[in-house]
């Protein structure tokens, strides 16, 4: 219904902020990934939003960017996630973060994130994966994404972290295939 906000941004209180547009107050709940980088109280600022009616309330989400607002409307659709929660990830972790996560399939990530237990991470994760993830596209490439998201997990898997497999990756090969760019990336990870 409502889906874009300019005006004047008139108080900044986490996560809540007041927009004016034309003599209209809007309060509108951000993400503090859109809250950091809201300007100066007094100056004008649009927001993407997603508006939503509950019994007892009619609420206002709004997001600097059209991924954020996308990945807080699919995070909604998952059932026991709601508004809240789902803005309490996108405040936890970016949202290419978040889609390489689901890609990755890593629910360690999505437990880091204050409110979020092993049980709904791994929901997230099934839910989202195909969804979230290929559309903003975690992993660059075209054919050889699917052999590096492997090479990726498989080093993730074997105990690496996400830089030190990261730094493997890029120095493999662009055409390597999965077992050889393990042999590859351990080996690089060795020395």
């Amino acid at each position: 219904m409502i889906g874009k906000l300019t005006g004047t941004l008139l108080e900044k209180n986490p996560p809540e902020v007041l927009l004016d547009c034309h003599g209209v107050g809007y309060e509108v709940n951000v993400p503090m990934s859109t809250f950091y980088n809201l300007p100066a109280v007094g100056e004008r600022v649009s927001l993407l939003t997603q508006f939503i009616v509950r019994e007892d309330a009619q609420l206002l989400y709004g997001f600097a960017t059209a991924p954020e607002r996308q990945a807080f409307r699919e995070l909604i659709k998952i059932s026991g996630v709601g508004p809240r929660t789902a803005l309490s990830i996108l405040s936890g972790m970016g949202v290419t973060d978040l889609a390489q996560a689901i890609s990755l399939q890593e629910a360690g990530r999505l437990v880091k994130v204050p409110g979020i237990g092993k049980k709904t991470a791994e929901r997230l994760l099934l839910e989202l994966k195909g969804k979230l993830g290929a559309d903003i596209g975690a992993t660059p490439g075209g054919a050889t994404s699917d052999a590096q998201t492997d090479i990726l997990q498989a080093l993730l898997a074997l105990g690496y972290n996400d830089k030190e497999a990261a730094a493997a990756l890029k120095a493999l090969p662009a055409e390597v295939g999965v077992s050889d760019g393990i042999k590859l990336a351990l080996k690089a990870l060795a020395k």
